[in-house]
């Protein structure tokens, strides 16, 4: 099924509900989408006498909306970085950092923002996810420890206040964690 056939079929429900005299917000609720979207999609509907009468077949809808839905993309933002990308991918190039940039395209008369200039960087140069490799092990065959300082706590043998650890053993296969307070880090 195409991605228009379906958004139709959406229309169409949308049209079915909007036919019962449910509110903006009922609908909106029901659908999963935007209130000031089913107001948009009821303003449509009243103004082609969609609401009244029997309901329109599928294929009349299908060209009804493509005759009259806009289905032009939002208006895009261009960065006000845009009129020094040669200078900024040549920057880049070189390893300077996103400060420096900004600095020198000051220099050139450039009057934006340090984030205008790091989103623009940011295009130029996409982050790539480091990769990180799980290291397996088999059961038993590892274990992991450390110790932390946790405070002071009482020792019941001595009846007062001392120095402790919290003992930390991580299994490598299973990640099960054991952790046990001690009074000091022999083993």
């Amino acid at each position: 099924m195409s991605g228009r056939r379906k958004d139709l079929i959406d229309i169409q429900e949308l049209l079915r509900q909007l036919r019962t005299g449910d509110s903006n917000r009922h609908i909106a609720r029901q659908m999963r989408i935007d209130r000031r979207t089913v107001k948009r999609y009821r303003q449509w509907a009243q103004a082609h006498d969609l609401l009244t009468g029997p309901p329109p077949l599928l294929e009349e809808l299908q060209a009804l909306a493509e005759k009259t839905l806009s289905s032009s993309s939002p208006p895009q933002n261009i960065s006000s970085v845009e009129p020094y990308r040669e200078l900024v991918t040549q920057l880049v190039k070189e390893n300077v950092e996103i400060a420096a940039i900004k600095c020198r395209l000051e220099e050139r008369g450039f009057d934006g923002s340090y984030s205008a200039v790091y989103r623009f960087v940011r295009t130029l140069q996409p982050r790539t996810p480091e990769a990180v490799v799980r290291v397996e092990r088999q059961p038993g065959e590892e274990a992991q420890v450390d110790f932390c300082y946790a405070g002071r706590m009482l020792d019941p043998e001595r009846d007062k206040l001392r120095r402790t650890w919290a003992f930390v053993m991580v299994l490598s296969w299973s990640r099960h964690q054991y952790v046990e307070f001690v009074l000091d880090q022999k083993v």
